[in-house]
């Protein structure tokens, strides 16, 4: 008799046997999609080279029926594209153009998936590698809307109590009730960590100057010299790499600006110079030079340092209860 599977009728004689034959090729086609379909999502990874651990991230989706492609994170740099993750059981694969390494040849991944754990090696295009491990990233989400506590005054114009350096030796400096990187150096970081907050600050780059706010230490919103620019995501009040403000609302170099950052989860709302340029956006993942890449846990602030010269001032986070 004629059976319906998937909406379509099939005119097959339904012997036992025929039957039984059709029910294992309908389990080994479930089950082999299955199995490649567990790595599709994202993951926090990191990556232990030389000593260092370097914050990492990797995204897997399907892309129509062809196979799989994402997006990675390396140590530096933004999320790149990946045109072709290559499946195989539980290994997988892919190749990705180098950006800031230094090199010609392509930057390569592999790796094995087990449960919801991931581990691999990584070749960069000088020929050095690395081993690496990764988690499945957390979904922060939450249906509380968050209330808000006591602001807090980070940097009060007179000392650095309540923040600590990155390694290297310390070129922040404090002039006129200014936190200034007068030059190329470590990065500044809060000694508290945080959860959900708002966060107000403002600051000041030369012309052509670069830095960043990273929120938790691992979500970049970027301080750029870039008005009249388009609005991409690696430029002034884009989370980098991620997301882009809809405007370019940048002033000049040399001018005083501010962000008014909401970080909800992973739900981000950024204000800069009064204008609403990114509006509850989900950030994917850790950017390039983040601190770790434990996405569930709470983490500190952390003012970009390693670019180019930058003032700051008013700096005051309030956090959720």
């Amino acid at each position: 008799m004629p059976i319906k599977i998937f909406n379509k009728k099939l005119s097959v004689p339904m012997n036992r046997k025929n039957l039984i034959s059709l029910l294992s090729l309908l389990y080994l086609s479930i089950s082999a999609f299955a199995q490649h379909s567990a790595l599709e999502g994202r993951w926090d990874i990191t990556i232990n080279k030389d000593g260092q651990v370097l914050p990492s991230w990797m995204e897997v989706r399907r892309s129509g029926d062809r196979g799989y492609m994402g997006r990675f994170v390396s140590s530096t740099g933004s999320a790149r594209p990946i045109a072709k993750v290559n499946i195989n059981g539980n290994a997988f694969r892919f190749n990705i153009p180098p950006q800031w390494e230094k090199g010609d040849s392509e930057l390569q991944v592999e790796g094995i998936l087990s449960d919801n754990t991931i581990k691999g090696s990584v070749s960069y295009p000088d020929g050095t590698s690395a081993r690496w491990e990764g988690t499945r990233a957390p979904a922060l989400r939450s249906d509380k809307t968050p209330q808000w506590g006591k602001p807090i005054t980070l940097f009060n114009g007179n000392d650095l109590a309540g923040w600590h350096t990155s390694a290297g030796t310390n070129q922040w400096v404090i002039e006129s009730g200014v936190l200034k990187s007068p030059k190329k150096g470590t990065n500044l970081i809060t000694d508290q960590s945080y959860s959900d907050f708002k966060l107000h600050i403002e600051f000041r780059i030369p012309k052509n100057g670069n830095s960043g706010v990273y929120l938790r230490g691992r979500y970049e919103t970027q301080i750029a010299d870039s008005k009249g620019l388009e609005p991409w995501d690696d430029q002034f009040g884009g989370i980098y790499g991620f997301l882009e403000p809809i405007i370019m609302v940048a002033k000049d170099a040399g001018e005083w600006q501010m962000f008014d950052i909401t970080l909800v989860g992973r739900v981000v709302t950024v204000v800069a110079n009064g204008i609403t340029v990114v509006s509850n956006q989900v950030i994917p993942g850790v950017t390039g030079g983040a601190l770790d890449s434990n996405e569930g846990e709470p983490g500190p602030l952390m003012l970009q340092g390693d670019h180019e010269p930058v003032e700051f001032r008013n700096i005051v986070i309030t956090p959720a209860k």
